[in-house]
């Protein structure tokens, strides 16, 4: 069993989710339960499924909710595209989203090669 708030990876997606929430309040109040709504939930699952994995019984599990944390990581990306798209996020906030999300994407498949 791993100490997920110690885990680099999971401090990542709780900052990852925050900027999520900052930036989806300035969408236009008809996607209050669209893209909003879709994002903040992606967004919150990411750091859930680190820690629901962590505290799994053995390391294969803790592979697999890493696997499921990496599904919301990139749908929250197509989500993320899709709001640039549509003119909900700036251009600077757009490359703030894309590098975070390389960067947690980069350390979770890591992470995942390194657990039996």
């Amino acid at each position: 069993m791993h100490n997920y708030k110690e885990l680099k990876i999971w401090s990542l997606t709780i900052k990852l989710a925050e900027e999520v929430y900052v930036l989806t309040q300035k969408f236009p109040d008809e996607e209050k339960f669209g893209l909003k709504s879709q994002m903040r939930r992606c967004a919150v699952s990411i750091p859930s499924n680190i820690a629901e994995g962590a505290g799994r019984n053995g390391q294969k599990e803790f592979k697999q909710f890493l696997g499921i944390a990496l599904g919301s990581l990139f749908e929250l990306d197509t989500q993320v595209e899709l709001s640039y798209s549509f003119k909900y996020i700036s251009e600077e906030d757009y490359n703030s989203l894309q590098e975070s999300i390389t960067q947690i994407r980069r350390m979770t498949y890591s992470f995942q090669q390194k657990l039996i």
